[in-house]
Formats: C-alpha cells, structure tokens, sequence
C-alpha cells in the first residue's frame, strides 16, 4: 500500500506524481508529519465528551483555503516526521490517557500509512474509535482503502457554489467531489450510533461552517444535505469562522459571522425539519480554541 506514494492520486488533485522523489499539490513527501498529537475537547459533544477526543494533526493539505485557521501546519508545513510505529504508538498513548477516540485530522495525504498504523496498533490493543476529521475534498477511491478502519468521519461540507470553492480553496469541483465523497462515507457507516455515554461509535457528522456574508450557500448545503441523508446524519452548524490574517482579496472575510445571519441558517434549518444538528453559542470566534502546534504528544 505504501507504494501509492509512487503515483499518488489519492486526493482529487490527482498529481501522478512519485512522492519519494518530488512535491505534489499538498507538498508533503511519502513521509509522515505530525504537528501534535493530544487530547482535544473542542469538538461536537458526542466526539469530545467530557475527557476529550485523541487528536492527531497531520502537516500539509490538499486544499488552500485562503482563510484557514491552521495554516502554520497546513500550508506552511509545520511539523515532525514520524514512523508508522510511532504513529500507532501515539494512537494507543492517548487511548491510556482515556481518549474517548483517535481523531485523525486533515489525514488524505497519508492514507497507506494510517491504514499500516491502525492495524499496528490494533494488534497492540487498540480498541477507541476511529475519526476521520476532513475537508471533505476527497478521492472516493481512496475512501475505499479506508473501509473498516474508519469508524466516524467529521468532515466538513465548505461550499455549494463552485465559485466560492474555486476563489478561496482553489478547487473549482468542490460540490461534486464532496457528495460524491460523503455518499461513500456514508455507505461505509450508515446510521448513526452511540453509546450509552451518549458518545459516538459509528457515523457521520458533517461541519457547515457559515462564512461571513455567505450564509444563503450555506443553507444550500444544509437543505442538499437533508434532503439526501434526513436526520440519519448529524449536522454541525458552526459560528466559530475566525479571520487570522487580512484577506487583501476576499474582503467580506475579514470580519466575523454575526448573530443575525447564523440565526438565519439556524432558523432555516429548524424549519426544514431538521432535529439531528449541533449549533454553537456566542463567543465560539476566538483565536484561544485554536490548538498551539508545538509538536506535544509527537
């Protein structure tokens, strides 16, 4: 499996390219490199719980979201390379420290060696359930290798309008690859279930996350969304958009979401019918629930 790395196409850029040799679109090498591996208790109630999900946050990405929150690893690359056994090794350290899952983030560009990691450590005893935290811009067949490893993805929904994917995350098909993608997701996990902690086990939560004066896009996702998966999906209609940098060219991003118009999406998801769906409070903007990269746990 390692040897897709010599012609990777496993996200949608399909660069062909042989990354033991060269640089793809996400510029990451066959390599894996971790920014920081520890609890987390920022995510949807049903993933974090009250001891916190076990996050590991990958360096590099497939997309260039011009706004993104995590830059310093995304785009600039920040982080540490790591073995396959290291990484299993980290997965069953936070299982000790009683991490309610493994929480993959922004995994794509690393699949073979997940895939070879998880199975290390489930031969050492792992036993949590496994997230697959994503942008949603991902390769239906890559998602394939990933049956029966993946518990419950958390991936976002960004866009319905392909102008806005292809002006602020450079993907210019992002709607079509993202249902195509969710619908094999869902294939693979079906229903939501919990447990009696009232944690998830196996499922899907999709991120809506509402972008200052873009909220009619994204009650076009949500109504797609609901009238594809009704409430056999959890929703999370998230406020939390944070602008980091001065964005010269999009300048409607320079400012927060504001109460009335994420009270207009949820208002409109409410009246859509939809029961399965997280919603933030106040006060969910702030630079502080941005994790400090700092190779912790790595």
């Amino acid at each position: 499996m390692i040897d897709l790395y010599k012609k990777c196409n496993l996200c949608p850029r399909i660069c062909s390219i042989d990354r033991t040799k060269t640089l793809g679109y996400c510029k990451a090498t066959d390599k894996v490199k971790v920014a920081r591996s520890a609890l987390h208790y920022f995510e949807e109630p049903s993933i974090s719980g009250e001891s916190g999900s076990g996050t590991i946050f990958f360096s590099n990405c497939n997309l260039k979201c011009c706004y993104c929150q995590n830059k310093e690893i995304s785009t600039d690359g920040f982080g540490k390379e790591v073995s396959i056994k290291r990484l299993a090794d980290m997965m069953l350290e936070l299982e000790e420290k009683n991490a309610n899952n493994i929480n993959l983030v922004t995994p794509t560009h690393y699949v073979p060696s997940i895939i070879e990691a998880i199975k290390l450590a489930r031969s050492k005893g792992l036993s949590i359930p496994i997230v697959y935290n994503t942008s949603g811009y991902e390769n239906v067949e890559t998602l394939k290798l990933l049956d029966g490893y993946i518990d419950i993805y958390l991936t976002d929904f960004k866009y319905f309008d392909n102008e806005l994917g292809k002006n602020l995350s450079k993907c210019p098909n992002y709607f079509e690859v993202t249902s195509k993608a969710l619908e094999e997701m869902y294939r693979q996990t079906g229903k939501n279930t919990f447990n009696k902690d009232g944690l998830m086990t196996k499922g899907i939560i999709v991120r809506c996350l509402v972008l200052p004066t873009k909220s009619d896009d994204t009650k076009k996702i949500i109504n797609y969304l609901y009238e594809k998966y009704q409430d056999n999906i959890y929703l999370s209609i998230m406020n939390q958009y944070t602008p980091i940098n001065h964005i010269k060219d999009y300048p409607f991003l320079n400012k927060t979401v504001n109460d009335k118009e994420y009270n207009d999406v949820i208002d409109y998801a409410l009246d859509i019918g939809i029961k399965n769906a997280y919603m933030q409070e106040g006060g969910t903007c702030n630079e502080s629930f941005i994790p400090t990269f700092d190779l912790e746990g790595v």
